[in-house]
C-alpha cells in the first residue's frame, strides 16, 4: 500500500480514464488475438504450480486420512511443518536462486523434478509412517517452492504495461478455475474409479509434461524490465554504464555510416 506505481503503469492508467466500454471490449478482443502465445504460456504456468499446490497441500492431507486412514491430525500437523518450510527458506531460496541464475532453469528444475520424483514422493507417502510421509510431503514442498518463488515475477513479465493486469487475470483465473481448483475432486474421483492408490503421482507428471513444454516456450526474463517499462538502475554507476554504452553505440554509427563493411 506505501509502494507507488511504476511511471510506464502510470501513464497507461491515465490514458485508461478516458476509454469507453466499447473500446474497452475491443480491446479485450485485442488481448486474445494478439496476445494468444503468451496466454497460453500463462494458463501452463499457473496451471503447473496450482495443480502442485492444490495436491499437496489440499489432497493430500485428505489422502491420508480418507484413503490411508492415518491419524487426520498427525497429517495436517504434518503438511503444517511442512508449509512453514517450503515458505519460509525453500521460497525465498528459490527467488534467489532465480535471480542468480535466471528464472527458467529454476521452473524448469521443478517441473523435472516433479515428472522424476512424484512416484517416489507418493512411494513415501504411501509407507503411512511418520518420517516416511513427513519426506514425501516435503519433496514435493520442495518442487512447489521453485514455482512460489519464481512465479509471482514470471506471469507479469509475460505481457506488456498496457494489459498486463487484464491479461494476467485472463490467463491466471482461467488456469485456476479448470486446473488448479479442479485437482482435488478429478484426483479423488480417478482413485475411487481406478482403484490405483498411485493416481496423485500420475496426474502430477501429467501436469509436470505441460510446464516443461511451457518454461521451454518461454524467453527469459531476469534482470531484464518489464515489456512496455524503460530501462531501470539501481545506482548511479549503472546509469553512467548504461550512458557509456548509448555514447559508444552512436560513434561507432558516426564512424561506420549505414551500408559500410566492417573488418
Amino acid at each position: 500500500m506505501k509502494l507507488e506505481e511504476t511511471p510506464a503503469f502510470q501513464r497507461e492508467a491515465e490514458k485508461a480514464e478516458a476509454v469507453s466500454h466499447e473500446t474497452t471490449r475491443e480491446q479485450f478482443r485485442e488481448t486474445l488475438l494478439q496476445q494468444w502465445k503468451p496466454l497460453l504460456q500463462c494458463v501452463g504456468l499457473v496451471l503447473i504450480f496450482n495443480v502442485t499446490d492444490y495436491m499437496a497441500l489440499s489432497y493430500l492431507p485428505s489422502y491420508l486420512s480418507a484413503t490411508l486412514k492415518f491419524n487426520e491430525t498427525h497429517g495436517l500437523f504434518i503438511v503444517l511443518v511442512v508449509m512453514v518450510l517450503m515458505m519460509m527458506p525453500l521460497t525465498l531460496l528459490a527467488g534467489r536462486l532465480s535471480d542468480a541464475v535466471g528464472r527458467k532453469p529454476v521452473m524448469l528444475a521443478g517441473c523435472v523434478g516433479l515428472l522424476m520424483l512424484s512416484i517416489p514422493a507418493l512411494s513415501l507417502i504411501r509407507m503411512g509412517t511418520i518420517p516416511s510421509i513427513f519426506a514425501g510431503m516435503m519433496i514435493l514442498g520442495a518442487l512447489l517452492s521453485t514455482f512460489t518463488g519464481v512465479m509471482p515475477s514470471s506471469l507479469p513479465a509475460l505481457f506488456p504495461t498496457k494489459i498486463r493486469y487484464g491479461a494476467l487475470a485472463i490467463g491466471f483465473n482461467v488456469s485456476v478455475s479448470l486446473f488448479g481448483g479442479t485437482t482435488p475432486l478429478v484426483t479423488a474421483w480417478l482413485v475411487d474409479t481406478t482403484g490405483n492408490l498411485m493416481m496423485p503421482a500420475y496426474y502430477l507428471m501429467g501436469a509436470s509434461l505441460i510446464g516443461i513444454v511451457s518454461v521451454i516456450a518461454l524467453h527469459e526474463t531476469a534482470k531484464k524490465p518489464l515489456k512496455g517499462s524503460p530501462p531501470a538502475v539501481g545506482s548511479h554507476s549503472e546509469a553512467h554504464a548504461i550512458l557509456r554504452g548509448h555514447r559508444e553505440a552512436a560513434e561507432m554509427d558516426d564512424a561506420f555510416p549505414e551500408g559500410t563493411v566492417r573488418a
